[in-house]
């Protein structure tokens, strides 16, 4: 157990049970991020006049030097024990023994989670609008690649590879805009709170926000130190991410298959069978399938930690912490992995001479019956789906179909059989007609798609300016932290100097 904490209510943790709840391990990621709530208090401390200047300044400089350097002991219970006991190893206990005035572990741990997990979910945007970038980058050059689109995992309508590729991008684009509401409430100070009921001392808690750069607090203490809410949030709107990427993830796999063969996987990306030479294996894409659903037991198990706890502050706390590193790891690198591999895919053509596919221009063919001939929708599908039988059962395409086939179908359903125009069937067979004229807003057609690129490529730039804002503000705070904590601490050494 930590020697400042020994010695008082309890002689200390026997070794094995302080392994056992010891969170030094995972405490490491959050480092730097004590060491400058330390800063934090200690500056606010010395301007209230809780402490003297010339005290704090001693603290401020032991902080200063340790940086990220602090030799880190597995028999400590956590990373703060450690970052204080060090303090007071460099100044002394009359000196450093007073760093913990006004604060707790409690209130400590909660707002250096929510320092580095701003960084998380920064590097995380990055991540996802790099690979939306390269969704972009692709779907300009496939907007005349002509795709089956699947319904049930059969081909339904055709589509472009460009159109699929910005349904992708704006799935992604929600995933965008959840993380950075969600961090607008991780972007809140609980320091002050203390231990529940903050303090008797007349700390400025709006002084260490402002210096940590935080854009608020949470303002009730019990709240601020229980609330967890702002980790479950952040692996919750990864989750959904998970869940989106595993669509096109998915997808990637099945269609690079030979029997559907509609795209080719850059060679980088995959591995060859160990006996089958033939083999080209998307082993990257596999192993991201499976690593993005770890994201979603993070969450259950993180919400099952939290769920049962009471108020205020538990250690249960720390072992759902773990969880949200590791959720945001794997979507980071799966991010990353994605949008080179995106980069990369070759798209195959060749749609439109299938013959099987062209079954795919059935619901066209019923519109026509609708819009040219007058026959009432349900029973235009009608026809067609027997239309669609009869030609199946005969080993036929509907490239196949003629005026009379169609008639003949039709006696079964009319008491007229329908007399269609050869030029108008021609028509409606083509896959590349079918695109062309679905104009209708967020459709397939060229046009449509062309200008949903434009307002995505504007859209991108927007989220780009609004992240780099978010880190240069970041970044601002700890340049401000640094020199106040400097040009403190230097009272220190002058002081030295004088005596």
């Amino acid at each position: 157990m930590s020697e400042v904490l020994k010695g008082g209510r309890v002689p200390g943790l026997r070794e094995d049970a302080l392994k056992y709840v010891s969170s030094v391990e995972h405490d490491i990621k959050i480092l730097k991020h004590v060491l400058d709530v330390n800063k934090a208090h200690v500056i606010m401390l010395i301007e209230r006049g809780i402490i003297s200047k010339e005290d704090g300044s001693k603290i401020l400089a032991a902080l200063l030097e340790m940086g990220e350097g602090l030799p880190i002991r597995p028999d400590a219970e956590d990373i703060h024990v450690i970052v204080e006991e060090e303090v007071i190893r460099r100044v002394g206990m009359d000196v450093g023994g007073n760093i913990n005035i006004a604060k707790s572990r409690n209130d400590q741990v909660a707002t250096a989670i929510r320092m580095k997990l701003r960084e998380e979910v920064l590097s995380i945007l990055d991540a996802v609008l790099a690979l939306q970038e390269s969704l972009l980058e692709v779907a300009s050059k496939s907007i005349d690649v002509i795709i089956p689109g699947y319904t049930h995992l059969q081909p339904a309508q055709p589509t472009t590879f460009a159109h699929y590729l910005l349904a992708q991008f704006d799935a992604l684009k929600r995933d965008v805009e959840r993380l950075l509401d969600a961090y607008r409430r991780i972007n809140l100070c609980p320091m002050g709170a203390g231990a529940l009921a903050t303090t008797s001392f007349p700390i400025s808690r709006e002084r260490v926000a402002e210096l940590l750069g935080f854009n608020g607090l949470i303002e009730n203490s019990v709240d601020a130190v229980m609330s967890r809410d702002f980790l479950l949030e952040t692996l919750a709107a990864i989750s959904i991410m998970a869940v989106d990427l595993s669509h096109l993830i998915e997808d990637l796999i099945i269609w690079s298959s030979m029997e559907f063969g509609l795209i080719e996987l850059p060679d980088e990306f995959t591995s060859t069978s160990s006996i089958m030479p033939q083999k080209k294996n998307p082993d990257v894409l596999e192993v991201m399938r499976a690593r993005v659903s770890l994201i979603i037991s993070d969450f259950a198990a993180s919400s099952m930690i939290l769920k049962g706890l009471p108020s205020t502050y538990n250690l249960d706390f720390q072992e759902a912490t773990p969880r949200l590193w590791r959720a945001c790891e794997v979507i980071r690198e799966s991010l990353k992995l994605l949008s080179e591999l995106v980069k990369g895919l070759r798209v195959r053509g060749g749609a439109p001479e299938k013959p099987f596919l062209s079954f795919m221009v059935a619901t066209e063919l019923a519109n026509m019956l609708v819009r040219d001939y007058g026959l009432p929708f349900r029973v235009a599908h009608k026809i067609v789906g027997s239309l669609v039988k009869t030609m199946i059962d005969s080993g036929r395409t509907l490239y196949d179909i003629t005026p009379s086939i169609l008639a003949n179908v039709s006696s079964y359903f009319l008491n007229k059989p329908i007399q269609v125009r050869d030029e108008d069937l021609q028509r409606v067979m083509s896959l590349r007609g079918f695109i062309d004229s679905h104009r209708v807003r967020g459709g397939p057609a060229g046009d449509e798609v062309k200008r949903m690129l434009l307002e995505r490529t504007r859209s991108l730039s927007e989220f780009k300016k609004s992240i780099l804002h978010l880190k240069e503000l970041i970044e601002e705070s700890k340049s401000k932290l640094n020199s106040t904590a400097k040009l403190y601490s230097s009272e220190s050494s002058s002081h030295d100097s004088k005596v």
